[in-house]
């Protein structure tokens, strides 16, 4: 793991009990400059990771809380009319930030849920016709309750699409349980140090495209794409967008763990958390098993020629 990142897996290790390889995969979606869903029962760690992630790495944090009646203008903003100047002004909303937690995320209407799309595939957003960047770096942590649970909105496949990740911490084992028991019962959000600046994370996020993906990665990654396309057994087949998340998911895998070359450990390290949502249909419940992506996994022969 590259030296910044061993601190700050650590610190979030001793946040987040139990939960390393949810965390490395998180700060693998970060410094793949994609964006993360989260998705499991109320009460397993969601904001604690998030606001954890955002102290470590130095990042500017807004959270928003996703609830039926929310409206588009309450998350980008909106003009107010200033009768002094005689004139529209620009308020921004609370996802011009570095990290924005949109929470609950599939308890907001498709109309709420759709204005986020612009912003994370783009990194801006247009308002009554004028487009505004987002500040850099800009990553969303959604986050989402079972499908199962009420006043829950499935999100669309297009939006699932824009996910790089999908991970789920799940209930923490015996000993995690009982450490976090013995910290204390309440909740805080003590602020972490900044182990990290946003410009030296932006520096790792652009050395992350120089690691490098042999043929015979390349061909892993397109055989395994290739048989989720031909094989009826999967609702969503893999797209182009997920062939090259999967690739540059990989390739920051490999940076995370010091190495600037890519090895098919890396692919299937990552594979679930990249190809499971995508695979699915949104009405399939995302806790279950992610038996859909390790199927491909086990029939797709990394070595095969």
């Amino acid at each position: 793991m590259k030296s910044e990142f061993h601190a700050v897996v650590r610190a979030l290790s001793q946040r987040v009990i139990g939960k390393t390889e949810q965390i490395k995969l998180a700060v693998t979606c970060l410094l793949a400059n994609g964006h993360l869903l989260i998705e499991d029962l109320p009460g397993m760690g969601k904001t604690t990771l998030s606001h954890s992630l955002s102290d470590a790495l130095g990042m500017a944090f807004s959270r928003v809380q996703f609830t039926s009646d929310l409206l588009p203008s309450d998350m980008l903003g909106v003009n107010i009319f200033d009768k002094g100047a005689q004139q529209f002004s620009f308020r921004e909303g609370p996802i011009f930030t570095q990290l924005l937690l949109a929470d609950e995320i599939n308890r907001a209407s498709p109309k709420t849920q759709s204005a986020l799309l612009e912003a994370m595939e783009e990194k801006q957003v247009s308002i009554d016709g004028v487009t505004y960047p987002l500040p850099s770096p800009f990553f969303v942590i959604g986050t989402q309750n079972p499908g199962y649970q009420s006043g829950t909105y499935p999100l669309p496949e297009s939006q699932l699409d824009r996910f790089l990740m999908r991970i789920s911490l799940g209930y923490p084992n015996w000993e995690a349980e009982k450490a976090m028991l013995k910290s204390g019962s309440q909740r805080t959000f003590d602020h972490l140090n900044s182990l990290m600046t946003a410009e030296t994370l932006e520096m790792h996020q652009k050395a992350v495209s120089d690691v490098h993906a042999s043929d015979d990665v390349l061909n892993y990654v397109l055989r395994l794409v290739t048989r989720s396309r031909e094989d009826s057994h999967y609702p969503n087949p893999l797209s182009p967008r997920a062939t090259k998340a999967l690739l540059h998911a990989a390739r920051a895998w490999a940076y995370l763990h010091e190495r600037d070359y890519v090895v098919p450990e890396d692919v299937q390290a990552i594979f679930i958390a990249v190809a499971e949502h995508r695979l699915r249909s949104s009405r399939s419940d995302l806790q279950n098993d992610d038996v859909l992506s390790q199927t491909l996994l086990d029939d797709v022969d990394p070595l095969a020629a």
